[in-house]
């Protein structure tokens, strides 16, 4: 059966790395092949895992819907779209991404979304895990793209604003009630100790984060130098951290 994870969460609190983070163990551990799912539109999650995109959900779909698109005789529109989302796949070595990317017009990412939501129920089942990286905010709740998932982490940076955001996602998964199994909290490049402030707004909420990753930069610098963060090294203390939160969620030592 597959694994189902996802990430959420405000701008810039490095859901990003923690995903990518998250592939990593999996990768470790042994549990592949892994379909890495990007559903934010500005894609950048193959960015740090070292995989080159060409194509998107989003840029088939405004090729296919080109009124002067030519589908190949023998093929019907449908069959030939599913082959062109097929060739959107990244492959690698225990690891495939796909990428919802852009929709058809400024600010419009509802088709590509349902396209993609529909591409994955198709895929998961030929993968051990899927790691969905989704955009800020939440409009990938509303839009139920993050559905059907095993473990939703909310992340938040060591920021109040970024606390807040958690308790409007926690909120909008109350409303909205989505088949999402179990939630969990991540405070993401954390200085040492949690802050005071901090603290007060996770007590506020009737939180207790499953895991704080601590400031990391080996992190940075991979991303400055446009490397991979698979291939960072097991010393690396953000790869502790999410080793030993995995570890928790899985039930493993």
């Amino acid at each position: 059966m597959t694994i189902s994870i996802a990430v959420a969460g405000k701008g810039g609190s490095g859901k990003t790395s923690i995903a990518s983070l998250i592939i990593r163990y999996m990768k470790k551990k042994g549990l592949v092949p892994v379909l890495a799912v990007d559903a934010d539109g500005n894609a950048n999650l193959g960015e740090s895992l070292g995989l080159v995109l060409e194509d998107t959900i989003g840029s088939v779909i405004a090729t296919f819907n080109d009124d002067k698109i030519s589908i190949p005789s023998g093929l019907t529109k449908g069959a030939y779209l599913e082959l062109k989302l097929n060739e959107t796949i990244v492959e690698s070595e225990g690891l495939d991404l796909i990428s919802m990317g852009r929709g058809e017009g400024t600010g419009c990412y509802c088709y590509p979304n349902t396209v993609l939501k529909k591409f994955i129920d198709e895929l998961k089942g030929n993968y051990a895990c899927l790691i969905m990286d989704n955009e800020a905010g939440m409009e990938h709740l509303s839009r139920r793209t993050t559905e059907n998932i095993d473990e939703l982490f909310i992340i938040s940076d060591h920021s109040v604003k970024g606390v807040r955001t958690v308790g409007r996602i926690l909120e909008l998964l109350k409303e909205l009630k989505l088949d999402v199994k179990r939630h969990s909290v991540v405070i993401n490049r954390v200085p040492g100790e949690l802050d005071s402030h901090i603290k007060h707004e996770l007590d506020q909420l009737g939180v207790e984060p499953i895991a704080t990753i601590p400031i990391d930069d080996e992190v940075s610098r991979f991303d400055l130098e446009k490397k991979s963060l698979l291939d960072l090294p097991d010393t690396s203390v953000a790869v502790i951290a999410v080793e030993k939160m995995m570890n928790s969620i899985l039930g493993r030592d």
